[in-house]
């Protein structure tokens, strides 16, 4: 492919249509390439100057679509790589990989393991069950792709990393809030193809038992100190709102609501009212409680902080914005 804008192929459009017609949402990737087209930014980062956030960010899953109409209009603007939103479509994807260089070589409790096909075949026998034929996918660096379909009973599951505290080394799971590459594309010119086409197996008993993510914290309030007066009724009625709006997010939209919740309360830090560590306390545990991972959270609260800063919101004694 020439030039900035290279030409759409047809065989990706086909494909696009395919993933849709068994259910699946797709989206557009980067020609040739594993990220996203659109949004070409985090919400983190999102400034609401592309056209297509002016109504607010809007990520890659909820872009997701099965509309043959929709995927047409992509698929004949450019060749689109496609990515395939796990959560939407209800399908959980164990992606097994393969070592990447020479010194890329297992841990101690993997020794003899060659990939993620073997750890996998090995967790399977640990814990007496199999690994079944399922849609399977190889992708461009000789690894595979067995999809699954999500439980339909039980928690959304979520996505894992073997190399830090996943099922094991080389396999990692995508679900909710996760995405793959799908057959058809191609990433730095290798291509992904399907190996087994079948539709995709219920997700194996034993598999489903090792991802259920761990139960939830309670949400417990924290106390900030306030002033007993109208000014200090108002912060504390202004915290209480945002962390109401936090607990009440849906999935796919509770990070966002993190963000919202931390550019609110960070005007109000960066008008003196509150501290960042009063910010960091009250949001923390409500968004433990959620589901959101701690990493997650800092880094989210940090950017609504930064970004709330830019306005500040100052309080006259009364408990009115000045």
């Amino acid at each position: 492919m020439e030039g900035r804008h290279p030409v759409p192929t047809p065989d990706l459009l086909t494909a696009a249509l395919s993933h849709a017609a068994r259910g699946w949402h797709v989206f557009p990737l980067r020609p040739d390439d594993k990220r996203p087209a659109f949004p070409d930014h985090t919400t983190d980062d999102c400034t609401g100057r592309d056209p297509r956030c002016h109504a607010g960010h809007v990520g890659w899953e909820q872009r997701a679509t099965t509309d043959p109409d929709r995927i047409r209009r992509a698929w004949t603007t450019r060749p689109y790589g496609i990515g395939i939103a796990c959560g939407p479509s209800r399908l959980v994807v164990v992606d097994l990989d393969v070592p990447k260089h020479p010194d890329d070589t297992p841990p101690p409790e993997w020794t003899s393991a060659r990939d993620g096909v073997d750890v996998l075949g090995a967790l399977a026998d640990r814990h007496g069950g199999t690994v079944d034929p399922t849609y399977t996918v190889t992708t461009g660096r000789g690894g595979n792709h067995l999809y699954y379909h999500h439980p339909d009973r039980g928690p959304h599951l979520r996505n894992t990393n073997g190399d830090r505290g996943g099922l094991g080394w080389k396999v990692d799971t995508r679900a909710h809030g996760g995405y793959v590459v799908a057959a058809g594309s191609t990433v730095t010119g290798r291509a992904y193809a399907v190996a087994l086409d079948c539709d995709p197996a219920p997700l194996p008993a034993w598999l489903a038992g090792l991802l259920v993510p761990p139960p939830r914290p309670a949400h417990r309030p924290v106390a900030v100190a306030l002033p007993p007066d109208r000014r200090g009724r108002y912060i504390a009625a202004a915290i209480r709102r945002q962390v109401d709006h936090l607990t009440a997010a849906t999935e796919g939209g509770r990070n966002d609501a993190l963000f919202a919740s931390a550019v609110a309360l960070g005007q109000l830090a960066a008008g003196g009212a509150l501290t960042e560590d009063d910010v960091y306390a009250v949001l923390e545990p409500a968004a433990l409680s959620t589901g959101l991972r701690h990493g997650e959270i800092v880094r989210t609260i940090a950017s609504g902080l930064r970004v709330g800063a830019r306005q500040p919101r100052h309080l006259t004694s009364m408990g009115r914005a000045a």
